[in-house]
């Protein structure tokens, strides 16, 4: 592991690295877009503008833009440079799937889950055309044969190939029109498909490109295609579906093509020849099989969910592939073999599970964790968090650490119960205990036994016993089964009381069953949940029992009498795991909606929510001491979670509660209509946050302290004049603070601290009645040439904006009129500095390239020369032996 990059709480959805691997794009759930240094580590620049996750990103050959599409359908073309957003693409009625930048034009391919591939002239920022020959999803693409061929990938075992050609720009007015309107491809005339491609083209005189469908490759895959790509060189091209192969294949290349022609000519005209026929020789045609072949299968050890591939220079492919199983394979392709297989290089399998987590335990010296899944048993030191012990297990639902910390068992799937050696990481015991799964274990509080309750609806009764092995002289634990409880349900949770007294038994027909241990007489039943209770604990001085079930709410119950303290609505989805801190009324609970959560069982309250997973938590564990809890999720993770002496205000929690769901419904407002804009296919890059406004905040503050400055300075010179002689000006704190800076100066500071990427939306917010102010604020500081480009920027934006109020009012004439001359000579200005350093750049790039050419031949000559000297020594040697 070499670098990780700290991002914020949501998932990842999307990776992007730019052309010059300097940097890495990442796309997140939320919509947010952050792009990381991977020289540093840290997020340069983060872009926001999509209302749900990001699914496709791609940067252009320069590096200089970045495109990003979405779950909310918009496609959003990002200035990295100038760290903001250039517009917004609307047209797809789905997510978007995959887009990709044409190197040679300024074009944009984007493809969805709505059957659609659109193209997009990015200079006039409009679609151009629409391809809808395909029935289902557009999953994927790529561009190959240098951009001349787009292949798509749908939900079923075809790739489709469509030609691309450029149409010239300039056509000649002769030409005929049925001419022009000609397809290039050979086979696109013979493709008689249902399929074939529609063009919807509302401009067909401002026409770029032509794209016809020239056939089909054939996966062997019948499932859709999940990620479909090619390496940097566009040589071979790979996909996969939803299961563990990978299918490469060869794209030949324009050399490699011609030479397959001429072998194929030959043939044919050697054939002719044999025959001895008089007919003309007929046209000879590569089929696409030909030019696009395939070179192997990779069966990967699990599913795949993504991958990458590396071509070297020798011919030597490497792929990577992510798996869903949390592991990384490298495999190598030798494309020169007769028969090329790949072979797995290396793999990264860090200490985790290769399945969902469903079981935890936490030692007695709050130091070993035990983790269970559907593979495996792993223990954890909790100080290094490393793994120290993995144990092959059957799919594991509940467990335990045995008194002592040395054994622990596991309740399985099939009804087993295992017993395992912590020093060996053996399996010392199997039993069959239920005939169902078992869905709970619990300790006994006087440590002597357990019990586990089970699908085959019996709650049973071990104890610990040593018994001799006959392998060895010493004793070694075992199990006995002494009780059994039959009941009528499903048992999906058990627990005892803290005094030994009563047991508690969650049945599948929602209801909670309450019986005396030495007798199993029945006591109480708790009725009250729509749901089956999935989960529930007793406090440790057995007053209180807390029950969560599927129907999301958490119930608390006196356990002298059964009767129901609260009903809380606890989880968005159902309730899966609940248990009490040590010696407090305060438990944790956790739920499919990927949130842990504290409550407090005598005021009944909510104390705090800890997110960090992404899905469904499904268990949870809580040391003894009270200072740790651990927890497992869908999401492939453990999580470790420490208790800190910091004291929690609930006041201040709901605060900051508070906080979020308005920051939260701010950017889910609708976005504001901006005049002049037609809400069609292009709109804002940006969108409307909780930083932009406060942004907007700033930027009103600095104007009224201007304002108020200015007013107090006519004042005070009046005062002086009145006087006849200068009385000392009080100067304002903030201005103080930067320095006694002008007020002027100051709102060039606050607007210049706005970042790039949230300028627009910044001003969109900002009230008419402080546009006059600033514009005036512009033309004095462009006057003076001060940020010129970025000042350029808002005072374009405003005009567009505002124009119909900025016309209309004649108070401006004069400041507009100001602002044209000014604007107008120092951006020359600024042209003419930035095109003398580009002239001068362009030299020394000629001078160093001239003075590399020089070296490189005169090392050639040098090369040469020995080479020339080591041959005449040898040939007078040879010479003297003879």
């Amino acid at each position: 592991q070499v670098l990780i990059l700290k991002g914020l709480k949501q998932e990842v959805s999307c990776l992007c690295p730019s052309p010059d691997g300097l940097h890495l794009a990442v796309g997140y759930e939320d919509g947010s877009i952050r792009v990381f240094s991977l020289l540093s580590g840290e997020a340069n620049v983060t872009f926001n503008g999509h209302k749900a996750a990001v699914t496709a990103l791609q940067y252009d050959h320069l590096g200089g833009r970045l495109v990003s599409g979405s779950k909310d359908t918009d496609v959003i073309v990002w200035d990295v440079i100038n760290e903001s957003g250039l517009y917004r693409l609307r047209g797809h009625k789905d997510a978007v799937t995959q887009v990709l930048f044409l190197k040679e034009k300024n074009l944009l391919v984007t493809s969805g889950k709505d059957t659609l591939v659109k193209w997009w002239d990015l200079d006039t920022q409009h679609c151009f055309k629409t391809l809808v020959g395909h029935r289902t999803e557009v999953w994927g693409m790529a561009l190959i044969s240098e951009e001349k061929r787009l292949i798509t990938g749908s939900a079923d075992s075809e790739l489709r190939v469509w030609d691309i050609t450029y149409i010239q720009e300039v056509k000649d007015p002769d030409e005929p029109e049925s001419k022009k309107s000609k397809g290039s491809s050979p086979g696109a005339e013979e493709n008689t498909e249902e399929d074939e491609t529609l063009e919807l083209d509302e401009h067909p005189e401002e026409r770029l490109v032509k794209c016809s469908k020239v056939g089909s490759i054939m996966r062997e895959g019948r499932d859709r295609i999940v990620t479909l790509a090619t390496d940097r060189t566009g040589k071979i091209l790979a996909c996969h579906g939803t299961d563990a192969v990978l299918e490469v294949f060869s794209v030949l290349s324009e050399e490699e093509v011609q030479k397959k022609l001429e072998k194929k000519m030959k043939k044919a005209k050697k054939k002719a020849k044999q025959n001895s026929e008089e007919e003309p020789e007929r046209s000879v045609e590569l089929s696409l099989q030909d030019e696009i072949q395939r070179v192997a299968n990779v069966r990967a050890s699990s599913k795949i969910k993504s991958f990458d591939l590396i071509l070297s220079p020798k011919g030597e492919l490497k792929i990577v592939l992510l798996l869903q199983n949390n592991i990384i394979e490298l495999y190598n392709l030798n494309l020169s073999a007769q028969v090329p297989q790949a072979v797995r290089a290396s793999r990264i399998t860090i200490g985790g599970h290769r399945s969902d987590v469903r079981t935890l335990a936490f030692s007695s010296d709050n130091i070993a964790i035990l983790s269970a899944a559907a593979e495996s048993v792993k223990i954890w030191n909790r100080l290094t968090l490393q793994c120290i012990r993995t144990m092959d297990c059957e799919y594991a639902l509940c467990s335990l650490f045995v008194p002592g910390d040395r054994h622990v068992i596991v309740g399985t799937k099939t009804g087993k119960l295992q017993l395992y050696d912590l020093a060996s990481g053996s399996l010392m015991e199997t039993l069959n205990a239920h005939e169902g799964a078992v869905w709970s274990i619990a300790l006994s509080p006087d440590q002597r036994g357990f019990v586990t309750g089970g699908a085959d609806k019996c709650v049973k009764f071990w104890e610990f016993e040593l018994v001799k092995d006959e392998s060895s002289v010493q004793k070694r634990l075992s199990m006995k089964h002494v009780r059994i409880l039959q009941l009528d349900e499903d048992v999906l949770c058990v627990r005892y009381s803290p005094n030994q007294k009563l047991l508690a038994v969650s049945l599948l027909d929602c209801t909670v069953k309450i019986f005396y241990i030495d007798t199993l007489k029945f006591f109480l039943s708790l009725y009250g949940h729509k749901l089956p209770v999935l989960c529930m604990d007793i406090s440790y001085d057995g007053t209180l029992i807390a029950t969560g079930s599927a129907d999301r709410n958490v119930k608390i119950w006196g356990l002298d009498f059964g009767d129901c303290h609260r009903s809380l609505f606890a989880h968005d989805d159902s309730v899966m795991y609940l248990q009490f801190v040590a010696k407090s009324h305060l438990f944790f609970t956790a739920g499919k909606d990927s949130k842990i959560k504290q409550w407090d069982a005598d005021k009944f309250e909510h104390i705090q929510t800890l997110e960090g997973h992404h899905q469904e938590v499904w268990c949870l564990a809580l040391s003894p001491n009270g200072d740790y809890v651990v927890s497992a999720s869908h999401d492939k993770s453990l999580r470790l979670w420490e208790r800190t002496r910091e004291p929690l205000v609930l006041e201040e929690e709901r605060e900051m509660q508070r906080e979020a769901e308005y920051e939260e419904s701010v950017a889910k407002e609708e976005q504001p209509v901006v005049a002049g804009e037609t809400q069609g296919e292009i709109g804002l890059a940006g969108k409307k946050t909780i930083e932009t406004i406060k942004a907007a905040e700033r930027i009103m503050e600095a104007i009224e302290l201007y304002r108020e400055e200015m007013a107090k300075l006519m004042e005070h010179k009046a005062v002086c004049k009145a006087a006849g002689k200068e009385v000392p000006f009080p100067v304002n704190p903030i201005l103080r603070a930067y320095g006694n800076i002008t007020p002027s100066a100051y709102v060039l500071e606050v607007f210049k601290k706005v970042k790039s990427s949230e300028l627009e939306e910044s001003l969109l917010v900002l009230p008419f009645s402080y546009v006059p102010d600033l514009l005036r604020l512009f033309n004095e500081y462009i006057h003076l040439g001060l940020e010129v480009e970025l000042l350029c920027r808002a005072l374009l934006f405003l005009l567009k904006i505002h124009f119909g109020q900025i016309t209309g009012n004649h108070m401006l004439v004069t400041v507009i009129e100001n602002l044209k001359k000014t604007t107008i000579s120092r951006v020359s200005e600024a042209r003419d500095v930035l095109g003398f350093n580009m002239a001068g750049l362009q030299y020394l790039k000629r001078e160093i390239e001239a003075k590399d050419e020089v070296t490189f031949f005169a090392d050639a000559t040098d090369r040469f020369e020995e080479k020339k000297r080591k041959r005449k020594k040898k040939e007078k040697m040879v010479l003297a032996v003879l």
